[in-house]
């Protein structure tokens, strides 16, 4: 289906000229000599672009911009103008008027405005469709949630995702699903059509996170050549989710506490403040009261993003949800897999129900994908069960246990860390990729955990 032009001119010689030039490029063309016969054609034909000189008799071009805008604001308007009334052209630029070309015109110059006009249409139609399917990958109702604290879960979230600015502290072990209750608080939020900008606060270096969340200007250290634009800009009126906020520098706090509260900041290396509006998300799987004793954690950043904290249970706490997430992973793999599982068998069921789950829902994830991969098959059976999950690591077995069983003693809980960071490492054969998706850490801070053995 061609792309259609409403081109309303009150000069007869010009709409006939313009429309012979542009049905040789393939546009349907309609044609209107007043600014009250084309919002007629505009209704009946709905056409993709207009092209509107500002001086018609009757309703003049601004007027006609303005009902286009309002009937359907994604559709393109052109004005055409005499040099004399430049300044009306700068107004219908500001009322949404895509370009203007001023009389007398050539041709060549109008096809290419016209071009230009129609891939930018393209290309604000394929973003409302990455946001719509973003939208609906991330509804509320698309959540498994079958157990009762899932659920209280999901309610709290609903209610707080159309407060707007209200920030929002999400904790719970890693795995849990944090880092999708963001999104789809995002995406049911007012600000679901902005952006959505997460970033890893323990898996970036201090140095590279503060210019990455708040840019900086040339000059401002020894490779800076150049302005970059920062996180937190580029998140304008939309929503930056800080995943493990806990590992954030205490001097980087002290700047995000400050667009907290006053929606400001500026650039490494500058001296003016940027506003923003931006929803701040925070997660973490520690305990920042905890970190706040051990001078690691700034008091006043933790009460001003605590205004809604939302704490996600870890898997092993919320066992009916295990098999739904399951056949939820399942339909997922049957399509990006090209395989035809139907379920799990009952003797599977129960082993993945028995299992703790350390890397929560992530591990689950990760066991029915390798499952699928390997096994084409119609259901996940107990034969096809990693042995990680029948033979895991379990606190009896390890050596601080032992000795406080035997011998009536007790061991501090960062022994204890210890010595069970090293029987997974034992089990993983010293994959610290692998140790870190069963113990549910980022790699990062396994590595910073191991510097301290």
């Amino acid at each position: 289906m061609s792309e259609s032009i409403l081109i309303i001119d009150d000069e007869v010689l010009t709409l006939n000229n313009l429309k012979r030039a542009l049905e040789k490029e393939g546009y349907e063309i309609f044609l209107a000599d007043s600014g009250e016969t084309g919002l007629k054609i505009f209704h009946e034909h709905l056409p993709n672009l207009v092209l509107v000189d500002l001086m018609l008799p009757g309703i003049d071009g601004i007027e006609v911009l303005k009902k286009i805008k309002e009937i359907d604001v994604n559709t393109v308007v052109i004005i055409i103008t005499a040099y004399e009334i430049i300044e009306k052209a700068v107004q219908a630029m500001k009322l949404g008027a895509y370009d203007y070309l001023l009389k007398p015109f050539r041709i060549t110059e109008l096809k290419t405005t016209i071009k230009r006009a129609f891939e930018l249409q393209k290309l604000r139609l394929r973003i409302t469709e990455t946001i719509e399917t973003e939208k609906g990958k991330y509804y509320f109702d698309r959540i498994v949630a079958k157990s009762k604290k899932m659920e209280e879960v999901l309610k709290i979230a609903q209610r707080v995702a159309a407060l707007d600015k209200t920030a929002i502290l999400i904790t719970g072990e890693s795995g849990v699903g944090k880092g999708l209750l963001a999104k789809a608080i995002h995406y049911n939020s007012p600000r679901a059509e902005k952006t959505f900008i997460e970033i890893n606060c323990a898996a970036i270096p201090e140095n590279l996170l503060e210019s990455e969340l708040f840019g900086y200007e040339p000059g401002a250290f020894t490779d800076a050549r150049r302005r970059k634009t920062g996180i937190l800009e580029k998140a304008d009126k939309g929503t930056v989710f800080l995943d493990e906020i806990a590992d954030m520098p205490l001097s980087i706090q002290a700047k995000i506490l400050k667009v907290l509260d006053e929606q400001t900041f500026t650039r490494l290396g500058g001296t003016t403040p940027i506003k923003v509006d931006i929803r701040i998300i925070a997660a973490t799987n520690k305990d920042l009261r905890k970190e706040i004793e051990r001078k690691n954690f700034r008091e006043d950043l933790f009460y001003r993003l605590n205004v809604v904290p939302i704490h996600v249970p870890p898997l092993r706490e919320r066992k009916e949800d295990i098999i739904p997430l399951v056949l939820d992973f399942i339909k997922d793999f049957n399509q990006e897999l090209h395989r035809s599982y139907k379920g799990i068998s009952e003797s599977a069921a129960k082993v993945f129900i028995e299992y703790d789950w350390p890397g929560n829902v992530r591990e689950l994830r990760n066991i029915v994908e390798r499952i699928m991969a390997l096994h084409p098959a119609e259901e996940i059976k107990l034969e096809h069960i990693p042995n990680e999950l029948k033979a895991s690591p379990i606190l009896n077995e390890i050596p601080a246990i032992q000795e406080t069983i035997k011998e009536n003693k007790f061991v501090t809980l960062e022994r204890l860390e210890k010595e069970y960071i090293k029987e997974v490492l034992k089990f993983t054969g010293g994959n610290k990729s692998k140790a870190a998706k069963i113990l549910g850490i980022h790699l990062t801070s396994l590595l910073r955990k191991l510097r301290e053995i």
